[in-house]
């Protein structure tokens, strides 16, 4: 367990020297605040361009609370998963290609400690940041437009955050295949449209896909509910996690044993 927490303070010193826990969470606060924002004052933004014909009005329907919340989840689910293949697409393939892996497997380090290790900071990072942004987005839908309910925010924020975790470990996966971080950030984002893709056209075999999570997290903040679909398809996804996971360890002693 020491050597498991020493390799994980190694890489929250690393992501502090890097400056990733200042950038990553106010990046993801910028995207989740200007969506509440945007859309309160759309109105007077159209009105401000100007070119408009004399005593035009502009009348916008007012959003609800669940869809201003469902657009701030829409941008984690795309700017948000680009961030999180960005930051962590070299963590293990970064370390290989420049011979820093090697020199800490000569040690006894447990391979399964070193990945781990990795996937846990990595993940400690993603959470922090993705609550940042979610809470600060739910302060202003509150303030702006309606109140919602705290535990509707902790379900619709837990439930979204399996899905994005599920992003990571994928692109932490693919870290143990390939030394090249742009093949490893090239292929996470292929294979996660692919998964959307094939969730999107063919619902019917891939109800319970990982993917489908951002849609019945939709269901919810709208009808106030979960599908039937949703804990089968959250079960699958911490399964797949926790598979991908040992698979990431296996094959990663594979490799650098040869």
């Amino acid at each position: 367990m020491s050597q498991w927490l020493t390799l994980f303070n190694k890489e929250m010193l690393e992501m502090s020297r890097n400056f990733k826990w200042i950038w990553v969470p106010i990046v993801f606060i910028l995207l989740a605040v200007q969506e509440p924002i945007v859309q309160y004052y759309l109105p007077e933004i159209i009105n401000s361009l100007g070119d408009l014909p004399e005593g035009a009005v502009i009348k916008l329907p007012v959003p609800s609370a669940a869809e201003v919340l469902m657009a701030i989840l829409g941008q984690f689910n795309v700017l948000g998963v680009l961030i999180i293949v960005l930051t962590s697409m070299g963590i293990i393939a970064g370390e290989r290609k420049s011979g820093v892996a090697a020199l800490i497997l000569v040690k006894p380090v447990s391979y399964f400690s070193y990945i781990t290790a990795k996937w846990a900071s990595a993940m400690l990072l993603l959470w922090v940041s993705y609550f940042a942004g979610y809470i600060f987005s739910y302060y202003y839908v509150v303030v702006l437009f309606e109140a919602v309910s705290f535990s509707v925010f902790l379900q619709s924020f837990f439930m979204n955050g399996i899905w994005l975790s599920f992003v990571l470990t994928i692109t932490i996966f693919l870290n143990s295949l390939f030394r090249s971080p742009g093949a490893v950030g090239f292929l996470s984002i292929t294979a996660i449209l692919l998964i959307n893709m094939c969730s999107s056209l063919f619902v019917k075999w891939f109800k319970w896909s990982p993917a489908l999570l951002t849609g019945y997290t939709n269901q919810f903040l709208l009808y106030g509910e979960f599908p039937r679909e949703a804990f089968p398809a959250l079960t699958l996804a911490i399964i797949s996690i926790i598979v991908l996971l040992l698979w990431c360890v296996r094959i990663f002693r594979q490799k650098e044993l040869a």
